[in-house]
């Protein structure tokens, strides 16, 4: 099988192909601001292990830099053009080796071609930060190619711009009871899977962190979307199999050439 994929909570992946590891926008932390973890436990020292950990963008539940400043010394690091200004705090990782990707780039990474493309969201730092970065998606090129969406909304040309794929890792939902401009409820993830044609899908992003208090309100925004992009894709998208993982659980895809 050339692709493993392992869920570990909100937006953190674990992608195995051609014997490389590659972490997706890692979050190790019971707590994050008002957040809390609600499912899943913080995983245990080897889900840590990583080639490369990738960022999609600058919100502090995507570049979280207390889990980076645990990453193994020699760990490639990928984030957005922009961030080690934006973000002083990485410029301090330096047991890391950070690059800055835009949409376009291409890194080698062990045996992956690393390809950043574009995502509609906001890439800032803070709502008001005055530094700007893009948001991004990236593209493993291996054995299997598996787009991680990082965080989107839909947008034009997203099929042009990520190119055929054989697993997409989407976001479906978030970590209040409501989404913002520039997200994937889902709805619009089964609509863009149904664009980008890939055969195997991962709901991410989802079911993990819930604010402190809100327990109770809306609960349903915390636990069904997983659910309801399954259900929605066998609609917009007849035929895709979509693996709805708990957390630490892992799927391994096979890809048809």
């Amino acid at each position: 099988m050339p692709v493993e994929v392992t869920w570990w909570g909100h937006a953190t992946c674990t992608v195995e192909d051609s014997r490389t590891r590659v972490l997706t926008d890692p979050l190790f932390a019971r707590r994050l601001a008002h957040l809390r973890r609600r499912r899943g436990g913080v995983p245990a020292a080897d889900a840590w292990q990583a080639d490369v950990a990738l960022v999609s963008h600058l919100h502090a539940d995507h570049l979280h830099l207390p889990t980076l400043a645990r990453l193994a010394p020699g760990t490639r690091l990928l984030v957005p053009r922009g961030a080690l200004r934006a973000v002083p705090g990485l410029r301090r990782l330096t047991h890391l080796g950070v690059s800055e990707m835009a949409p376009g780039d291409v890194t080698k990474v062990g045996g992956l071609a690393v390809r950043a493309v574009p995502a509609r969201h906001d890439g800032r730092r803070l709502p008001v930060g005055p530094h700007r970065s893009p948001a991004l998606g990236y593209v493993l090129e291996g054995e299997a190619r598996t787009y991680f969406a990082g965080d989107t909304g839909l947008f034009e040309g997203m099929a042009e711009e990520v190119g055929p794929v054989d697993v997409a890792l989407l976001p479906v939902g978030g970590w209040g009871p409501y989404l913002g401009e520039g997200h994937l409820d889902a709805g619009r993830a089964a609509e863009a899977l149904a664009r980008l044609g890939a055969p195997s899908a991962v709901p991410v992003h989802y079911g993990t962190y819930w604010p402190i208090g809100m327990d109770a309100v809306r609960p349903h925004e915390f636990h069904a979307p997983g659910h309801e992009f399954e259900r929605l894709a066998a609609r917009h998208a007849p035929g895709v199999a979509v693996h709805r993982l708990g957390h630490g659980e892992s799927v391994r895809l096979g890809v048809a050439r």
